[in-house]
């Protein structure tokens, strides 16, 4: 039978309709235009899409492979896409086709970015505002209408609620306010912000009404709201909906709303599922009440959303008490984590440009705030932050604030000495070093060794390779990491058991590759967890295809685990670990970073020593000092040679001595001047060997060198026994002789 094109359309249309499809719009003309491609590009696009599903029904997948490269080639918006498929009128057997593709290697990529674009486009149908209005037009309709417009707003979520809201406030259609309220109630956690963002814009009567919805969303997250319209307003019917709707979420109507908020922001802070309305996605919403506009979204990048909402709890809490140093605290470190976390060249809509940044406040903030912030980031094991309040701690503490009153019987500061992360054991002991602390305190014996540490292998990187007793893949992952400057543990078939002692003996470990199943991949991860030396070390698990998504899904929201396919090239394992090590620490420590790293401790540890510091002994360090002695020249040479002439140790001033045997011109000059300097605090240490040495020196024909090592013989105060033969041979030829055959 041959149909009209207006009754074809009408046909469409209504078949459309009955397969619950979102977001048509069932005028002739919109069902006619998905119908029947407009124009040869589109015909074009349809063969595509049908010969892909043809040809993966028939398992032809090399074929379909190509036609969806093809297709995904034509440019189409993921709602134009949407339109393709179900102007197709084969959206069934393009999803059934789709889902089959993804478990053929060959076809997965493809058919994964042809899943993600029809979903997106789904989304972004639903969440048009005109259609938005649309469907809620149609809750007012018949059975089917309403639980088509439902379906639609639901999957719209959070993007309805401004029209929702005005929906639900109007007075005109009390059915559709009815079926607006019931909605509300259904959407849960996304009505709650949006609706008590809007209260106190709101007068008495409408504030009762968004109360009563409130009362009925069975989260607590709207309680600090609730608390404080009940305690903060003189209209008694909205005083008594406000203990309903508390009462009904168990919750306390006297409660003090400051903590209730704090304790809001804390949530936000650890970025729950709950808490994250469009998981997955690239953009969460942001909410603002404007009594002209009436609700305000503002799109936010996902990464910096949680700590938008904790910082803007937070101040609501500090506006009601601002002398809560939890609540600053925890303002503070929001405010570090959304510096640490804002994608580069993003203007983040909730922190203009022109406000100070993260730094700024956490000084201002002063060193008791910044012991709570570096409290936080040890607890949460975020390397980034604490490195963050270190810095604040040095630049705002004297001696005793450097640790201070304990927090909670805790001294963070002293306890960053121990933490599982080079740079910030580094940073730590070099703000205690520059304290110059008066009296003893915990880990004070760590400090000088740290220090010392940092002079002589701030660059150097150590990793962890866990292969099982598959030797094979071992010596594969050993060699890609030693390429990039990794010093590899040796293989073991017990996992972390295996090479205790070697974890014991190194530094730090910067890095963990695992390429095992998923089970034993999972028990790694979490006893490098639950293993103080191991805690924040990167891990970067391989693992079979269908063993990624259920471990990556574990693991989302820890920026320390990477999880990929064990088919991985080597340039992206390359470019997989740089982001790891970036994203959990800040990357490995550069050469010019260990150098800066160098330096620092150097000037602190110099200061130390001519201090004499009773607290932070500078011979503590004297072994790995004279080693790096023996592998460093020019100004870092002579500055650890300056620092070793303050250690009271006889091997102290002979290392030096050693050292300026080994060189010539101005460094060798500089070097005995050094030796002298030793000598003048603790007398000669000098072997034979070396004073024969030192003797030659000063009978050189260099007026300059002959000048220097004489006065080093004179501060070392060598025996006359020692001094007579270059007294009586002194411009002899053979007076070297004379010397060095005693």
């Amino acid at each position: 039978m041959r149909l009209s094109n207006r009754k074809f359309a009408r046909l469409s249309c209504s078949l459309i309709l009955l397969a619950g499809t979102a977001g048509v719009i069932c005028t002739p003309t919109a069902a006619f235009a998905q119908a029947q491609p407009s124009n040869d590009q589109q015909e074009h696009q349809l063969e595509l899409l049908r010969d892909f599903i043809h040809f993966v029904k028939i398992a032809r997948y090399d074929v379909a492979a190509d036609l969806a490269r093809q297709l995904l080639a034509e440019g189409l918006s993921p709602e134009e896409f949407v339109d393709l498929v179900e102007g197709s009128r084969e959206r069934e057997r393009f999803e059934q086709s789709v889902a089959a593709a993804m478990r053929v290697p060959v076809l997965e990529p493809s058919a994964a970015e042809m899943d993600r674009m029809f979903r997106d486009g789904k989304l972004a149908r639903a969440r048009n505002p005109e259609e938005v209005a649309r469907n809620i037009e149609l809750l007012t309709g018949g059975l089917r209408a309403r639980q088509l417009g439902r379906q639609r707003l639901l999957i719209a979520g959070e993007y309805a609620m401004p029209q929702l809201l005005e929906a639900f406030l109007q007075q005109r259609d009390i059915a559709l306010k009815a079926q607006v309220q019931r909605l509300l109630v259904d959407m849960g956690r996304q009505s709650i912000i949006p609706l008590t963002t809007a209260l106190d814009g709101l007068d008495a009567v409408r504030q009762e009404a968004i109360v009563e919805v409130l009362g009925l969303i069975p989260y607590r997250t709207s309680l600090p709201a609730l608390v404080n319209l009940h305690q903060g307003t003189d209209n008694s019917s909205v005083r008594s909906a406000c203990a309903r709707a508390i009462n009904r979420l168990g919750g306390d109507a006297s409660a003090d709303v400051a903590s209730l908020y704090t304790v809001l922001a804390e949530t936000y802070y650890t970025e729950p599922a709950e808490l994250t309305s469009f998981a997955g996605e690239e953009f969460q919403l942001l909410w603002n009440f404007d009594n002209g506009l009436g609700l305000v979204m503002t799109p936010i990048r996902t990464p910096v959303f949680h700590e938008a909402m904790a910082m803007r709890v937070s101040e609501r809490s500090l506006g009601i008490n601002p002398t809560d140093p939890e609540t600053l605290g925890l303002w503070i470190a929001s405010n570090y984590s959304r510096s640490l976390d804002t994608p580069a060249g993003y203007e983040n809509p909730a922190y203009p440009s022109g406000r100070r940044a993260a730094g700024y406040y956490g000084i201002a903030a002063g060193p008791d705030i910044a012991q709570l912030v570096l409290r936080r980031a040890i607890d949460t094991r975020d390397t980034p932050l604490a490195r963050n309040a270190i810095d604040a701690i040095a630049e705002t503490a004297g001696s005793r604030m450097l640790w201070g009153e304990p927090v909670s019987d805790r001294f963070p500061l002293l306890e960053s000495l121990n933490y599982p992360n080079r740079r910030v054991q580094y940073e730590a002991a070099l703000a205690l070093g520059r304290a110059q602390p008066g009296q003893s305190f915990q880990s004070s014996g760590r400090v000088i060794p740290l220090l010392a540490s940092a002079v002589r292998d701030a660059s150097a990187v150590n990793a962890v390779v866990l292969t099982g007793n598959d030797r094979e893949r071992y010596e594969q992952y050993r060699s890609q990491l030693e390429a990039k400057g990794f010093h590899v543990l040796p293989p073991s078939d017990d996992g972390f058991d295996g090479i205790a002692a070697a974890i014991a003996d190194t530094p730090a470990i910067d890095l963990i590759v695992t390429a095992m199943d998923y089970d034993s991949t999972l028990l790694s991860i979490e006893l490098a967890r639950n293993n103080p030396k191991l805690a924040v070390s990167p891990v970067f698990a391989l693992l079979g295809p269908d063993e990624v998504e259920p471990l990556s899904r574990q693991y989302r929201r820890d920026q320390t685990i990477a999880i990929r396919r064990d088919a991985i090239s080597v340039d992206a394992f390359g470019v997989s670990v740089d982001n790891l090590l970036m994203a959990a620490s800040g990357g490995v420590i550069s050469a010019e970073e260990a150098e800066a790293y160098a330096s620092r401790a150097i000037s602190v540890l110099r200061d130390l020593a001519i201090s004499n510091n009773a607290v932070l002994n500078v011979t503590d360090a004297a072994t790995m000092l004279i080693d790096v002695l023996e592998n460093v020249d020019g100004l870092t040479m002579l500055d650890v040679a300056e620092i070793l002439s303050y250690v009271p140790q006889e091997r102290a001033q002979s290392a030096i001595m050693d050292r300026a045997l080994k060189l010539d011109g101005f460094d060798q000059q500089e070097m005995l001047s050094i030796v002298a300097d030793s000598g003048k605090r603790f007398g000669n240490s000098l072997d034979r060997r070396q004073v024969g040495r030192l003797i030659e020196l000063a009978q050189s024909d260099d007026e300059a060198l002959a000048t220097v090592a004489v006065g080093t013989l004179g501060a070392l105060e060598v025996e006359n026994t020692d001094l007579v033969p270059l007294i009586l041979n002194h411009g002899s030829d053979d007076g070297a002789d004379l010397v060095t055959s005693k």
